[in-house]
């Protein structure tokens, strides 16, 4: 289904029928992507009494509960609120769904025993300022990465300096294929978070950070119109789906 998509006074002419998830799917399994020393996910019908919520069981209806946490157990969509003593919900601050991104690849550099990705990484892989979604994919990209656990493996993250080209940029839409933007093990401090949502003073309450997307090999590096999906939650995060459409024309 081709249609034409009118950003900026730019038009873009896309393809529907032909997306490019970028999510990670939540399923009840050890085999489920997992970070933040957390269980795995459990999706188990209903029990009430004798009764069971599975038409396997002779419900009438599948009848399931869902226990899971967005920022631990799959790709999911944050705002300001992730870090702030005040309230703030991502089904506020995502108003719009369509955005004009950037995929990058980058490799992260070595740095006293972390890999980062610096602002020179970023700013030697962008293009142009035409874009106001960054999708940042890590080299290497496994396809483990769809099943990947990540505690306790110091994975690689976003510098200060980093973050803050970013933010001054322009890009409003941050998304990565990492459990979070920040080391996993940094005593609080949260300084690409705090840095891309310029918090705590002219915080940015529209910006979004969505991380544990996956990237895979065949979506190229370029600009692409992105859907950012999220459930309709009252919190600081959301599980998303994230979905690329290749520009055929503009």
């Amino acid at each position: 289904m081709i249609t034409v998509l009118e950003y900026n006074n730019q038009k873009y002419t896309i393809d529907l029928s032909k997306p490019l998830d970028i999510s990670i799917p939540l399923k009840a399994s050890d085999k489920n992507v997992n970070a933040w020393y957390i269980d795995t996910p459990k999706i188990e019908p209903v029990i009430d009494g004798k009764w069971i919520g599975q038409v396997s069981k002779g419900a009438s209806t599948n009848f399931n509960n869902i226990t899971f946490n967005p920022h631990g157990h799959g790709t999911h969509t944050e705002c300001v609120g992730h870090i702030t003593s005040r309230f703030y919900s991502i089904n506020d601050a995502l108003k719009q769904f369509f955005f004009i991104a950037q995929v990058i690849s980058v490799s992260p550099q070595e740095q006293d025993g972390d890999r980062v990705i610096t602002k020179d990484l970023i700013k030697n892989s962008i293009p142009s300022n035409d874009c106001n979604a960054l999708v940042i994919r890590t080299l290497p990209n496994p396809d483990n990465k769809l099943n990947k656990q990540y505690s306790h493996t110091n994975w690689p993250y976003l510098t200060e300096e980093a973050a803050s080209f970013i933010r001054d940029t322009g890009i409003e839409h941050l998304l990565i294929d990492l459990p979070s933007v920040d080391k996993e093990k940094d005593e609080g401090k949260l300084l690409a978070h705090k840095a891309f949502w310029n918090y705590p003073d002219n915080v940015r309450h529209t910006a979004t950070i969505t991380e544990l997307i996956y990237v895979s090999d065949r979506i190229k590096d370029g600009l692409y119109i992105l859907n950012l999906q999220i459930a309709s939650f009252e919190n600081d995060a959301s599980p998303s789906k994230p979905v690329l459409y290749k520009i055929l024309s503009k």
